[in-house]
This record gives structure tokens, sequence and C-alpha cells, in this order.
């Protein structure tokens, strides 16, 4: 069980963030185009410069090579990247996750990631993702490519690896309903900082 804490961090765009996303929480994190949603992320995953502390419970991100951080604190770009020809070869060898619940084929790890749509990619790089068991979860725009139906398998996915694992989840999000959805609470930046915001 891991909880996410952020102390005195700044980024390109926001200043001076004091943050805490509990074990088994999700938090909704929005604002407009450009305020710096993406760096956030990519800042907290030791991807983009960034000042301050970030701890994955008592594991601080300063006391830990890149890579290793990186596995315990998963981020999910909007743009998934892939350096393979394969989607399988982007997989531990013995990957137990049952694609069938985001509506893929379990053959889908044999496919060549020229032939898959957008969506597919979108829905194999969260499951990529996941396969390497993270303790906190960033995720940007998670189904911003995907339809209704395909939507509601992801939301139904990550609620129950959060439940399962007691992952913390920072999840950015620009539908109000998704967020209502998805989160227990809300994080808005608003000049350069971030406002909470609760649901009534």
């Amino acid at each position: 069980m891991s909880s996410l804490t952020l102390h005195h961090f700044t980024t390109v765009n926001l200043h001076t963030i004091a943050l805490q996303v509990a074990s088994g929480e999700c938090v909704a994190l929005w604002g407009a185009s450009g305020s710096g949603k993406s760096r956030l992320l990519r800042a907290i995953a030791d991807l983009d410069p960034h000042h301050g502390e970030a701890w994955c419970g008592e594991l601080q991100r300063s006391q830990l090579p890149a890579p290793a951080w990186r596995q315990r604190v998963g981020y999910l770009p909007a743009e998934s990247h892939w350096w393979s020809p394969r989607v399988g070869d982007h997989f531990p060898a013995t990957c137990d996750l049952d694609l069938t619940r985001l509506g893929l084929e379990q053959a889908a790890l044999d496919w060549e990631i020229a032939r898959i749509s957008s969506g597919e990619r979108q829905r194999l790089a969260l499951l990529r993702m996941l396969a390497q068991r993270p303790e906190v979860l960033l995720l940007d725009e998670a189904t911003a490519n995907l339809d209704q139906e395909n939507s509601a398998r992801v939301e139904a996915l990550i609620a129950d690896y959060r439940s399962q694992q007691q992952a913390a989840v920072l999840w950015v999000s620009h539908d109000p309903q998704q967020r209502r959805r998805i989160a227990q609470r809300g994080l808005e930046i608003v000049a350069n900082g971030l406002q909470e915001v609760t649901w009534s």
C-alpha cells in the first residue's frame, strides 16, 4: 500500500505544490489547456525538470534511481510510445493480465504495432503499465480516444486495480461527469497552483 506525497514541488508551470493522494484513493486533476497538467505528471514520474520532493509511501524519489522510481510510480501518457514492432515485446514474459477485460483478444500480444488503432494502443498502454504492478498511477486522459463502452471498461479496471492493490491514483480528466465517477475529490489548476474541489 502506497500513498503519493509532494512537498514544495515546483514545475515549469506550477509553484510550490503540497499534495497527498492516499493509498487506495483516486484524485481527479484538470485545468485549462497549457496549465501544466501533463508536465506535473511527467515531473512526478521524474521525466521533466522539477524541484522539491516526492514520496511513494515512505520512499523518496531522490533516493531511488529513476527506473526503480518509475516501476513504483506508473505514468500513462496521453500518447503512448512503442519501441518494438510487436505488442507482446512490451510486456513481461509472464504477463497474466486479462486483455478481454478491455475488449481485446488475448492474441493481441502477437499483433503488430503498425496495425492497431489509437484506441487499442491506449488500452494496451494501460495494460502494459499495470503489468509492472505500480503502487501509484499517473493517468493522463486515460480514455481520451475511447468510445463510451471502452471508457467504462477502463474505468472499471482501474477502480478494481486501485481497490485490490490499494494504489494511489492521480487522473487527468477534462470530463466533469467522469471525474465524479472515478474520483473521491478533485484538483483544479488555478493561477499556477492547485485548488481542491470536493464533490457536493
